[in-house]
């Protein structure tokens, strides 16, 4: 039997054991195997730690959590919403493994980790919002 649950908090690094507590509990709940909720806590951790870093520039904002367990096949799929600047993580090439030894191409490899982690992602800018859906199947 499938459940909705969402949890909206402060976009600040500091709360980012209350979204991983929020989707550990749910998705054993749910029950996801082990590995799944390691690979979607280390992913929306990547997540989530870009939103409070980046998504308001240094001002106050909120960042609303929603997952979505769906029944055939079992899958848990979590979307992270922000009102914060216009940003899709997706529109960058993934970069190149060599590049990590390079000090001036920090970056870009969070997303790579999450785009192999999950079986499905996807961003869209709707309505003043970033919206980026993960999916994973959980068995």
């Amino acid at each position: 039997m499938g459940f909705l649950k969402e949890i909206e908090v402060n976009a600040d690094v500091d709360n980012l054991s209350t979204v991983t507590d929020f989707l550990e509990e749910n998705l054993e709940e749910a029950g996801a195997s082990m590995k799944a909720v390691t690979q979607i806590n280390i992913s929306a951790e990547e997540m989530f730690v870009n939103i409070a870093s980046y998504a308001y520039e240094g001002k106050e904002g909120k960042a609303q959590v929603v997952l979505k367990i769906e029944d055939d096949p079992l899958a848990a799929v979590i979307t992270f919403i922000d009102s914060g600047v216009p940003f899709d993580p997706l529109a960058k090439e993934d970069p190149d493994k060599m590049r990590a030894f390079d000090e001036d191409a920090i970056g870009g490899f969070g997303i790579l980790m999450v785009k192999k982690a999950m079986d499905e992602v996807a961003y869209e800018y709707k309505d003043g919002k970033n919206i980026f859906t993960m999916k994973k199947k959980l068995v």
